[in-house]
């Protein structure tokens, strides 16, 4: 049996530099993006949340300090969590080394723009 899809994957990976660190978007097609993201040591992200994408972290390097609400927990390579719409979050590197994650992010509209800023320590909106 031959499984027909009409959505089109990315087929190049370009690196997007940020204050944090990078991100590479490996693949896109309708309704999920997967992303490597690496956070340099001592850098974090801005506490934000999505109001149309779900996403999944998978830590692959280093321990990945993370803000879900009002808790945060630390994840090592081969731990994971969640990420519901609208729910707050932050990933944080609170180590001297990297730390990487794949993101699986899910839902109806996947852009950058889907980006609530709560706290920005680059000075972001």
């Amino acid at each position: 049996m031959t499984v027909a899809s009409t959505s089109t994957r990315t087929e190049t990976v370009e690196r997007t530099q940020r204050p944090w660190g990078w991100y590479e978007t490996v693949s896109e097609v309708a309704g999920n993006k997967i992303k490597r993201i690496q956070v340099a040591p001592g850098q974090q992200l801005s506490l934000q949340k999505h109001s149309q994408r779900s996403e999944h972290w998978v830590v692959t390097q280093g321990t990945a300090t993370v803000t879900l609400d009002d808790r945060t927990i630390e994840l090592r390579p081969g731990q994971h969590c969640d990420i519901a719409i609208g729910q707050v979050h932050r990933l944080a590197n609170k180590t001297g080394g990297v730390v990487e994650i794949v993101e699986v992010q899910f839902g109806s509209y996947l852009g950058e723009d889907d980006i609530v800023r709560l706290q920005d320590d680059y000075g972001r909106n």
